[in-house]
């Protein structure tokens, strides 16, 4: 481990805040806590930062830690870096918001357009069986959202264009 793992749980006022901003920002996003607490430590870091090394910074369990670096891997927050003659995986953050982004919307967003189409299929068949007075009403506001799905799913492709997808 490197020297940063020798402090332990112990972080700077500052990691601690930055920590706190991305914190904030994964709630906001509705990702787990340990994402926003990964990304702010590797994000603060000024060198490669393992898994244990990140663990042991943030005082989380390695459950928690894994699941997160998974999660940020994912959309391309983070990124492996390789550290010659150690076999373990090292992460820095990825600080271009545009990839951030790119990653986050074809990873979180993109697969629910995708659903909700489907859904609104699955609504529309049982549509044809319904027998309520209000009818009509549902049948406009099923299209409505499909509407709404429809322009979802040609504006997220040229959200992705624009952030750099």
């Amino acid at each position: 481990m490197n020297e940063m793992t020798a402090k332990e749980g112990s972080l700077s006022e500052i990691e601690s805040e930055v920590i706190a901003l991305f914190v904030r920002m994964a709630d906001v996003l509705s990702l787990p806590r340990s994402v926003g607490e990964l990304y702010g430590i590797l994000f603060i870091s000024s060198e490669p930062l393992c898994l244990d090394d990140c663990r042991l910074r943030l005082n989380i369990s390695k459950g928690s830690t894994s699941q997160g670096l998974k999660i940020l891997r994912s959309f391309g927050a983070i990124r492996t870096v390789y550290i010659p003659g150690d076999r373990k995986d090292y992460y820095v953050a990825e600080t271009s918001l545009r990839k951030i982004a790119a990653g986050f919307a074809s990873e979180q967003i993109q697969p629910h357009v995708v659903s909700g189409k489907d859904r609104i299929e699955r609504i529309r068949e049982l549509l044809d069986a319904y027998e309520a007075a209000d009818k009509d009403e549902v049948i406009d506001k099923v299209d409505l959202l499909e509407n709404w799905q429809r322009r979802a799913g040609k504006t997220l492709p040229i959200i992705l264009k624009l952030i750099g997808n």
